[in-house]
């Protein structure tokens, strides 16, 4: 069985005749013909009903013909990624990313981008999504990572890597970890904790807490969600949290509840500027970080049992 037999037949059942497939693939009908009862003798099974009107499948080669177009697709898989390797050997990619990025682990990411690509050149920086979106716009940055919000600006396209979920985490024994069906409201008049003001979490805090008619009172800010985490475990207020930092092994002990109604977390994306075409490098890893992707098992609704 060689490989050009099973294109042919792929050909012969996609454009419904040897005469329109052997145009297709530009050879000589013959040749399609003789390849195909080659392979018909070999597997011992007529792979195509043939009348003096039309070509069809028979049960036997819908079957084969299902499990080629398999073969044929990891094949031009492999040819792609070759080529992608081949073709970008050098080059620069800036990226962006923010505090948070849920469940998606950006350092083992990049980690196996430059296994892949040695030569590419990698730069990292952090910020809030303001600012890096603002970075994008003057050419520093090549990619952003962070949160997608609806109301992007139509110059930046950006594509999902995972979703996250927000939950109120709280200091153990607080009083509002023993209550039942809790909404943001009911916390108005605790100290926050929050990342910075511009910072997408910030954003949501201040947006949830005004449709539940107050001004939050953020008292302690950290530059990253680990850091509120230790504040809140120190008892200097609650916060907004994201549940792949509540479910961070070896962190201090907090108390997390779901909020009703649950404040809405963006999908973290990656985001690149359409007035500025991504050079090969950049278009390598941008494909790589989506490739890469992973969204965590489905897990259990928080308690307000210690993590």
């Amino acid at each position: 069985m060689e490989l050009r037999q099973l294109s042919y037949v792929e050909a012969v059942a996609r454009y419904g005749g040897f005469t329109r497939a052997a145009e297709r693939l530009h050879v000589a009908q013959s040749a399609v013909s003789a390849q195909i009862r080659a392979l018909e003798t070999e597997l011992g099974l007529a792979l195509f009903a043939r009348t003096t009107r039309r070509v069809a499948l028979t049960p036997a080669g819908e079957l084969f013909v299902a499990r080629a177009r398999r073969v044929l697709a990891e094949i031009d898989g492999a040819r792609t990624e070759i080529h992608e390797i081949t073709a970008v050997v050098s080059g620069r990619v800036s990226i962006g990313a923010t505090a948070g990025l849920g469940p998606y682990d950006l350092p083992q990411a990049l980690a196996r981008f430059r296994d892949r690509f040695p030569g590419i050149a990698l730069r990292l920086r952090s910020g809030a999504v303001t600012g890096l979106l603002g970075a994008l716009d003057e050419g520093e940055l090549d990619l952003v990572i962070g949160p997608v919000y609806a109301d992007l600006p139509p110059r930046f396209d950006a594509l999902p890597l995972t979703d996250e979920h927000l939950l109120l985490a709280l200091p153990i024994g607080h009083a509002l970890a023993r209550s039942g069906r809790l909404t943001l409201g009911e916390a108005r008049d605790e100290p926050f904790v929050s990342l910075p003001p511009g910072s997408g979490l910030r954003w949501i805090l201040e947006d949830a807490a005004r449709s539940a008619g107050f001004t939050p009172r953020v008292e302690f800010e950290s530059t990253t969600s680990t850091g509120i985490r230790d504040l809140i475990a120190a008892g200097l207020g609650v916060g907004l949290l994201s549940k792949s930092v509540t479910d961070l092994a070896g962190g201090p002990a907090i108390a997390v509840r779901n909020l009703h109604p649950a404040p809405v977390h963006p999908p973290i994306g990656v985001m690149h500027s359409r007035e500025r075409p991504l050079s090969a490098a950049a278009q390598s890893c941008r494909h790589h970080l989506v490739e890469v992707a992973g969204r965590g098992p489905e897990a259990a609704p928080p308690t307000e049992e210690p993590l």
